[in-house]
């Protein structure tokens, strides 16, 4: 079923590199399952995890041939989100360019998210 509304968006680094992910896992995997948990010093941080196939009112983003499973209790607090891949001269990784983040923590591993309202998502 499609959604009417982009839960996030992956650009072509990001979808490269979870295509990548999802060749060489062992587990056979359909795709990266993404969600958020409450932790850290700034409250909240992201998950990823491998996942061979979505759970139960997941939203399934496809782009440039990769697949991300999102977990339902995290969509409004990634409405809207970019995700990104980069790789820099100390550090490579996901970046969440997420609107609904209100702050991040200075370890870079956890954040401050705000729901989006829920409004949005009507037409």
């Amino acid at each position: 079923m499609k959604s009417r509304f982009d839960v996030l968006s992956l650009t072509p680094e990001a979808a490269a590199r979870v295509r990548e992910i999802v060749e060489n896992s062992e587990a056979g995997s359909g795709g990266l399952r993404i969600g958020v948990k409450n932790g850290g010093c700034a409250g909240m941080s992201y998950t990823m995890d491998i996942a061979v196939e979505p759970e139960a009112g997941d939203e399934v983003v496809t782009a440039e041939g990769a697949t991300v499973y999102v977990d339902p209790k995290a969509v409004l607090f990634l409405l809207g989100t970019e995700l990104d891949y980069e790789v820099t001269k100390l550090r490579s990784g996901f970046v969440f360019n997420n609107p609904n983040q209100t702050s991040a923590c200075g370890c870079g591993e956890s954040v401050a998210l705000t729901a989006a309202d829920p409004t949005a998502l009507q037409h």
